[in-house]
């Protein structure tokens, strides 16, 4: 009787030559003329979906869709019965985002999965990758939409939320493209913590750091979380630029300014007690129709969004918000609607993960170093679920959410060889069941 081929064959490696092939594909159907636009629950989405989906499919792998339209290409491992391995990331943009952000995820465990199947290799149990819808909450107002969809945890009044540019609902842009979004909050969640052994998530990073230290890898020790407003307000009281003198005046431009200052400041104070913060403001505008050069503004919108890996750091924050409200709002006569707050949890990775991540590193002689995430990602979601979680990131220069996204394919190499070499540890032992015949693609 054969014996069967050990786990780490050098037989079965990723099909790097399909990802940089699908990168250049991507690009082109998603180029908006500045950027990457990627729309969730939009065209642009929905057509990268739709090529792996048939790339997969082409492949042999396994091929699923959950009510949500997440899509799931799995490899079978020889104990189907396992609780299975994933990897993946999302495929959504933000408008006229970068090429990498979320994709480089996806490509790279379909890159895993495609060369095992060329050379007939099978893990030792299931692996998935799954490609997440609606990531970016630039889109709809809700953070992880599409992984939070799988866990059963989208609530019913959730599914008329609109898009900020079509103002259609999410069901509407569901059923689009053949969503059910009354199925998806009635059926059973698609995704059970009890069933998923892992999920490790390959993205870019989306800031300096791995840049700075000259470093290609990161793993990841924790992702923080976010305490928003997304839709915010402040009312004063229009009036002529030239005839109104200062204290008639309840300019809403001045108390905007003064808030995003007086936030920074607190910032800075909080940052030198020793917490972890980030305080952005994205978004700030006049009316269009109304406000004008000889005008003193009556209305100006604004958006916040506190990021924070400590929940006590957030709330702090969060306290010097409202008290910075209450003083503009004396001294200026103007006030403030902050909207709906929207919040994402924290995530600690997990260390069992993070370690075998950094052995995965060494064994294809590659440095990664430690990191925090600033930035949210779908594996924060599968972390609070209670499923053992990692990151591994790719250095990025020039951040991210920007057309100058600029991953170096070598560094997207190295992070797919030690992502496919983690997730064939942590399958357990595979064997070679006979070359798979070539695929053009």
């Amino acid at each position: 009787m054969n014996t069967p081929l050990p786990v780490l064959s050098p037989t079965a490696e990723p099909d790097l030559a399909l990802a940089r092939i699908l990168f250049e594909q991507l690009r082109e159907m998603s180029f908006d003329g500045v950027g990457i636009t990627r729309d969730s629950y939009g065209k642009g989405e929905h057509l990268a979906h739709q090529l792996l989906a048939r790339i997969a499919e082409e492949h042999g792998l396994r091929v699923t869709r959950d009510a949500a339209l997440n899509l799931y290409m799995t490899l079978p491992g020889r104990d189907g019965e396992a609780p299975a391995v994933m990897t993946g990331s999302h495929l959504d943009s933000v408008p006229r985002g970068g090429n990498f952000d979320g994709a480089a995820g996806v490509l790279a465990g379909i890159a895993i999965l495609i060369g095992w199947a060329k050379a007939g290799y099978q893990p030792g149990v299931n692996v998935t990758v799954m490609a997440i819808r609606a990531e970016e909450s630039a889109w709809f107002p809700l953070s992880y939409l599409g992984s939070k969809a799988a866990f059963g945890l989208i609530p019913v009044e959730a599914i008329e939320v609109r898009r900020f540019d079509t103002g259609r609902t999410l069901s509407a842009h569901m059923a689009d493209f053949g969503g059910d979004a009354d199925r998806l909050v009635l059926q059973q969640p698609w995704l059970n913590a009890n069933n998923i052994n892992c999920f490790i998530e390959l993205h870019i990073e989306q800031g300096p750091i791995l840049e700075d230290a000259g470093q290609a890898l990161g793993i990841v020790t924790g992702i923080c979380g976010s305490l928003r407003y997304r839709q915010a307000c402040a009312s004063g009281r229009y009036a002529h630029s030239g005839a109104t003198p200062r204290l008639h005046r309840q300019d809403a431009v001045v108390a905007v300014a003064e808030l995003v200052t007086g936030l920074y400041q607190d910032w800075m104070e909080l940052e030198q007690q020793g917490h972890q913060l980030t305080v952005t403001h994205g978004q700030i505008a006049t009316d269009a129709q109304q406000a004008d050069f000889s005008k003193v503004s009556g209305e100006v919108k604004f958006c916040v969004d506190f990021r924070s890996r400590s929940l006590q750091t957030l709330s702090l924050i969060d306290q010097r918000l409202q008290h910075r409200l209450q003083q503009i709002t004396a001294r200026h006569g103007v006030t403030f609607d902050l909207g709906e707050q929207t919040r994402s949890a924290p995530a600690a990775m997990d260390p069992s993960l993070q370690q075998l991540l950094q052995s995965a590193a060494i064994e294809q002689q590659v440095s990664a170093m430690t990191l925090q995430s600033g930035a949210g990602h779908d594996a924060a979601l599968f972390a609070a679920q209670g499923v053992a979680s990692a990151m591994l990131f790719v250095r990025n220069a020039n951040g991210s959410h920007n057309p100058q996204e600029s991953m170096a394919f070598p560094d997207f190499a190295a992070a797919t060889r030690v992502l496919a070499q983690a997730l064939k540890l942590r399958c357990g032992p595979g064997v070679v069941l006979g070359k798979q015949s070539d695929v053009s693609y």
